[in-house]
């Protein structure tokens, strides 16, 4: 039995695949990453493995692109620390999931649940509509982040995400720079707040910067398919969108 591992937090990644080797050691690992990109790679040059761990939030965007990329053949179990709406719909399409953080007894019942399925030989299509389960997700309610508490030298201050314009990471310090100019050192890393704001509202456009869509002033093209953002207030650093971003940083922008 080959299975994938899709997920982008590490320390996640690492406990799924060790609990799989402690319940199913028979089982092969095939590989294990972290973004879209690296798994259509991956199955452009591989066969699709039996059964697929796949988180929903990945580094480089929303699990369900890779879908509408590749047709997928594997049964999945995705892991999810959504509400109980968006779960609903993998009950709903037959598909299980784990519920972050995941322990050993929900993820032998998953397990358990696909033996059955494999057996039956069903084909997941059958089974599985991914695209409605996406556009229940995208339309389901999340509890965003809409606030943040920052640290004074005597105190502390809550700033609303609304007013952030850019989040910046520097020296694994992260900074919170607001639209009246002022900036906010932050107990977070910008992984964890790009699972954590408003998708609609920010976008991580390199490994230094997530960034408010109303800060956004203009956009030029630049160098081998990148680009680079004019922000409000402006910014005396360049701001650059990698090539491979740009498409879904420009679908962002005019969404």
């Amino acid at each position: 039995m080959n299975i994938l591992i899709i997920e982008d937090e590490i320390p996640t990644r690492r406990l799924i695949a060790d609990m799989i080797k402690k319940l199913r050691p028979q089982w092969n690992i095939s590989a294990a990453m972290g973004s879209i990109e690296e798994t259509i790679e991956f199955f452009g040059q591989n066969p699709q493995p039996e059964l697929i761990f796949m988180d929903i939030q990945l580094s480089d965007g929303n699990c369900f692109e890779i879908f509408k990329q590749i047709d997928v053949k594997s049964f999945v179990i995705f892991t999810t620390a959504y509400d109980e709406y968006a779960i609903q719909a993998f009950k709903v399409n037959s598909i299980d999931y784990l519920l972050k953080p995941v322990n050993m007894d929900k993820l032998e019942e998953a397990i358990q649940k696909f033996e059955r399925l494999f057996t039956q030989a069903t084909p997941p299509p059958a089974l599985v509509d991914y695209q409605t389960i996406a556009k229940i997700i995208s339309t389901g309610k999340h509890n965003y982040r809409s606030r943040l508490l920052v640290n004074l030298h005597n105190g502390f201050q809550k700033i609303d995400v609304v007013d952030v314009a850019w989040f910046n990471s520097s020296n694994k310090v992260t900074t919170a720079f607001t639209f009246d100019g002022n900036h906010h050192i932050i107990d977070f890393t910008l992984d964890r707040l790009d699972k954590e704001l408003n998708p609609e509202m920010f976008f991580r456009v390199n490994r230094q910067y997530i960034l408010n869509i109303e800060a956004i002033h203009r956009v030029e093209n630049w160098f081998n398919g990148k680009l680079v953002i004019k922000t409000k207030p402006a910014n005396s650093e360049k701001i650059i969108v990698s090539r491979e971003k740009a498409k879904r940083f420009k679908e962002w922008v005019n969404h």
